[in-house]
């Protein structure tokens, strides 16, 4: 069995994160969320039985999946997808500049890589035929909700809202968004205008879930409802709506489980 030496390309991404500034609070998030993103990689592959390669695999992916954000902050100081396709720039980098090669010297499993890095992102996977690639690209996908609830969490909400928890609370919710997170939909990143359409859209990956074990993950952690209680809601509308978008979701998580 192949083996992937994560380590070796751990301190190969540790020098690459040299050439940006460490010490901005957004280059800081997107190298701990990298990081946590490696822990849920490795915790539902090896959920779901996976064999050591694809374990290993799974690690090297959640590592690299964001590489093109830190040239996205170093340019534009932003997340927003406007701005750049971090997830394509990742990939013209690793593997149309050849960056890769110092990650991974072979080319064995640089289908499945490229095919999960590219697809990490994406609104709606599919299109993809080759099952590895396929079961890495649903993996990556939930592992990276499942960290962005640790960011949702615990991260300074001024650095990825660009506004704090009052201000959030007191904004509306735009009448598509609310209908799409009631209906069970993902939230389309264009539809968003509010900050509080932004704060849904976050709740709303959770109806993107591909694994069993992903849902598990949400359901003993309690993401949904600490992740709704983080926000004080002084509009109305916006508490209400809330309200009820908590307890769909956590029996949307509960019942979901009992399908995959």
């Amino acid at each position: 069995m192949k083996m992937i030496d994560y380590e070796a390309a751990r301190t190969v991404f540790e020098n690459y994160l040299n050439g940006y500034d460490r010490d901005n609070d957004k280059v800081r998030l997107k190298i701990i969320h990298t990081y946590g993103v490696v822990e849920m990689s490795t915790e539902i592959a090896e959920r779901l039985g996976l064999d050591r390669e694809d374990v290993s695999l799974a690690r090297i992916i959640a590592l690299l999946h964001d590489i093109g954000r830190f040239e996205q902050l170093k340019r534009y100081d932003s997340f927003m997808p406007d701005t750049m396709d971090h997830a394509s720039f990742g990939v013209h980098i690793l593997f149309r500049e050849g960056m890769i090669r110092r990650f991974v010297p072979e080319d064995t499993w640089d289908e499945v890589i490229e095919t999960a890095v590219a697809r990490h992102s994406d609104f709606i996977l599919e299109g993809i035929s080759d099952e590895r690639a396929l079961l890495h690209a649903r993996i990556i996908r939930d592992a990276d909700k499942l960290d962005n609830c640790r960011v949702k969490l615990t991260d300074d909400l001024e650095t990825f809202m660009g506004a704090d928890a009052r201000e959030i609370g007191a904004s509306a919710i735009s009448e598509k968004i609310r209908k799409d997170s009631f209906e069970g939909r993902s939230i389309l990143s264009a539809d968003r205008v509010t900050l509080m359409d932004y704060w849904v859209s976050y709740l709303a990956y959770f109806y993107d879930m591909n694994f069993r074990e992903s849902l598990d993950i949400v359901e003993e952690n309690d993401y949904v409802r600490r992740i709704i209680r983080r926000i004080p809601y002084t509009q109305p509308d916006t508490k209400k709506t809330m309200e009820e978008l908590e307890r769909r979701l956590v029996r949307y998580v509960h019942e979901a489980k009992q399908k995959n």
